[in-house]
């Protein structure tokens, strides 16, 4: 009998322990859960290609070719040959066309190697990128945030409502197009578009700003603006714009209008009435009706002194091919400086 009271208070005793051990946790607060803040994963910055093909020129050609330049508080490389005579007849600049190097191995390159053995200082530039060029730069999430987002997606219900018979969500309203909202991707996308334009046209003109600068210092008798491709137009673009007393002869080669240039080189190139050579390939169809517009558009005005050269079908030997065109520049130079 004595030990079934003892049993009994044990056991009693030991129920209170055990509710009060209970009681106690459910009275103690639980500790907040530790979340790990989302890492994000930015990918560095990607070099644009003008930089890239620079980098390449440096590797590839002797350092006493290389100048360095500044537009706008911003360096820039330039290839710079001078004339391999006594009395240099005066200085080229070349512009590039888009995605060409300063010196690209159709036009720009054969030509500045090639005209310092007949009388001129050569100045090539490398220009920026073009907008299509420009390469973006992307934010990823890391693999962990990527994951955690899709559980969580996975594990909400949807709760959009059914669209109406006409397909239509009932809370969708259609914003007026005379007013698109302000935070419209597409609106954003075609304002940043147009300011990188006007970037890249401001960019152009402090480059050739700073070529021009370089080559007065040398103090030559004749200055003349050389462009290929986009480049021809860049120039052009300049001359009509900054009119610099000292530039008088203007070469295009290949000229072309870059996309979204709203001016077509018909209207720009024949009122600048300066010394005009204008180079196409007779054989590029697209180059012919082009060439014609910018040839009429010069007899309307009467230019006292454009002259168009029609380049022979190419072989597509290049050296063979970059050696006529040195020639007929050569012999424009001979004619008309």
């Amino acid at each position: 009998m004595g030990r079934v009271r003892v049993s009994t208070a044990l056991a009693a005793v030991l129920f209170v322990i055990f509710n009060s051990v209970q009681l106690r946790a459910a009275e103690e607060p639980a500790e907040p859960e530790t979340t790990t803040a989302p890492v994000v994963a930015d990918r560095p910055g990607l070099p644009s290609r003008s930089e890239t093909m620079a980098a390449d020129l440096l590797r590839q050609l002797p350092s006493s070719e290389f100048i360095n330049l500044n537009a706008g508080g911003n360096d820039f490389v330039a290839l710079w040959r001078p004339a391999n005579v006594a009395e240099p007849k005066g200085v080229i600049v070349l512009l590039p066309g888009e995605g060409e190097s300063a010196d690209w191995p159709r036009g720009v390159g054969p030509l500045r190697r090639s005209l310092p053995d007949h009388g001129w200082h050569t100045l090539s530039l490398s220009l920026p990128d073009s907008p299509g060029l420009v390469l973006q730069i992307a934010t990823e999430p890391a693999p962990e945030q990527a994951t955690d987002a899709a559980e969580t997606e996975a594990e909400q219900p949807s709760e959009d409502p059914a669209p109406n018979e006409a397909g239509y969500l009932p809370e969708e309203t259609a914003a007026a197009p005379a007013e698109p909202a302000a935070d419209d991707p597409d609106t954003k996308e075609t304002i940043e578009t147009s300011q990188i334009k006007s970037d890249q046209a401001e960019q152009i003109t402090a480059r050739i700003e700073a070529a021009l600068a370089f080559a007065r210092s040398k103090q030559p008798k004749t200055i003349v603006l050389l462009g290929q491709g986009t480049g021809g137009y860049w120039a052009a673009r300049y001359l009509q714009q900054q009119a610099p007393q000292d530039v008088r002869h203007l070469l295009l080669v290949q000229p072309r209008q870059p996309d979204g240039q709203e001016e077509p080189l018909a209207q720009l190139v024949p009122p600048l009435k300066l010394i005009t050579g204008d180079f196409y390939y007779k054989d590029v169809t697209s180059d012919q009706q082009t060439a014609r517009d910018r040839l009429n558009a010069s007899r309307r005005i009467q230019h006292p002194a454009y002259r168009q050269v029609g380049l022979p079908q190419r072989t597509g030997e290049r050296q063979a091919d970059q050696e006529v065109l040195v020639r007929r520049v050569r012999g424009w130079l001979g004619r008309e400086t």
